[in-house]
């Protein structure tokens, strides 16, 4: 009876750790200034300055103690990291992950050492060591733009083409990657199956309308980076564009990527113009600076903008409703991250064009003055 009654013990605790992790409610009330630790995955990419920045302020502003770190690109440096936090007795952990999978065991010490774990943007993927998640609707940013495609390509008025496109994903190492295409491509494909989009280039051992999403990887570009998306389209152009092929469109997922896909076009086909009906579609995410600029110029044709500001605003009430003992509100979803429904905020993204580029500055992400000089024709 003793041992029987150990048992049922055991299990009841596993059991409630379990329920935490997938995003139970707070244990307790924190003490007065605890310390938040914030973990970003890279500071070579805008945007995670901003969400960095953003967070960090607010939390210090409420009069909690804040830990800030930028990764470098580098999931052992993230695991580091997070430990250090751990080590300085952080409370709350919030962790934009390099490497949704990597910086498992870390969440883990973590969640070992009672500190509460929120996902931010990216998903901690294979673990039962991650209460929240906070991010934007991921498949519909590839809707978006698979809409704006369809859109100017005039494709739902009957338009038969065919039109040339190349398609791009993000980095493998991101979770958000595969969801992002996977909203553009259930739009795309039945286009591609019907002969209406082609890719006449081999990118990714080609890109036709027997292409599944379990391939998205074939296709993608490390670590988001713009210089790799620059060669990767030249190589291209020189194999399949290098004799005046029209390319009518191109899904590149976020604005770097766009960037080398511009970089490339003006150094192999300086016969593409833009704002003519020589220079392709090109889509984009974030509202990076340099992408309001190449809007502003017809060089990139949207991007989807995701306010960093109202997902900080997410972040800090899940922290502040946490560290005063509260549950969580606001909640509108879940996602599994292999192991887990993790509860989840999710926030909706909007298409920027050239005709609404100053919501930007309405949501206070660019300051009047720089948007001027960013938009001032050359």
């Amino acid at each position: 009876m003793i041992a029987s009654a150990a048992l049922l013990v055991g299990l009841g605790a596993c059991s409630a750790t379990r329920s935490g992790s997938a995003g139970g409610s707070s244990s307790g009330a924190m003490e007065k200034g605890a310390t938040i630790g914030i973990s970003m995955p890279t500071k070579s990419m805008e945007r995670w300055n901003k969400d960095g920045k953003n967070l960090r302020t607010k939390l210090e502003k409420a009069g909690y103690k804040v830990i800030l770190s930028y990764a470098d690109d580098k999931p052992s440096q993230q695991n580091a990291d997070i430990e250090n936090m751990v080590n300085n007795n952080a409370k709350i952990i919030v962790v934009a992950a390099k490497d949704g999978t990597s910086v498992g065991p870390a969440v883990e010490k973590a969640h070992e050492a009672g500190a509460k774990v929120i996902a931010y943007d990216r998903l901690i993927m294979n673990t039962e060591a991650v209460d929240y998640y906070a991010t934007f609707q991921l498949e519909q940013v590839g809707v978006l733009q698979a809409k704006y495609i369809i859109d100017k390509l005039g494709l739902e008025k009957g338009a038969k083409g065919p039109f040339n496109m190349e398609v791009f994903t993000g980095s493998p190492d991101d979770n958000n990657a595969k969801f992002f295409f996977k909203g553009a491509w259930e739009l795309l494909q039945p286009y591609f199956k019907s002969g209406v989009l082609k890719s006449i280039s081999n990118h990714g051992g080609g890109v036709d309308g027997n292409f599944t999403l379990d391939k998205w990887q074939s296709i993608s570009v490390m670590s988001w980076k713009t210089a790799q998306t620059q060669t990767d389209m030249e190589s291209i152009l020189d194999s399949s564009y290098a004799h005046g092929e029209k390319l009518d469109a191109v899904l590149t997922p976020n604005d770097d990527l766009a960037q080398g896909v511009i970089n490339a076009i003006q150094t192999k086909r300086p016969d593409m113009k833009p704002g003519t009906d020589s220079w392709p579609v090109i889509t984009g995410q974030d509202a990076n600076e340099i992408a309001v600029a190449n809007i502003s110029q017809d060089l990139q044709s949207m991007t989807v903008f995701k306010d960093v500001a109202k997902l900080a605003d997410a972040v800090y009430e899940m922290v502040v409703q946490l560290a005063e003992g509260k549950d969580v509100s606001g909640l509108n979803g879940s996602m599994n991250n292999g192991v887990v429904d993790v509860k989840s905020k999710l926030l909706d993204p909007l298409t920027l064009e050239k005709s609404n580029l100053t919501e930007v500055v309405k949501a206070n992400f660019i300051t009047q003055e720089r948007f001027d000089e960013l938009t001032k024709q050359q």
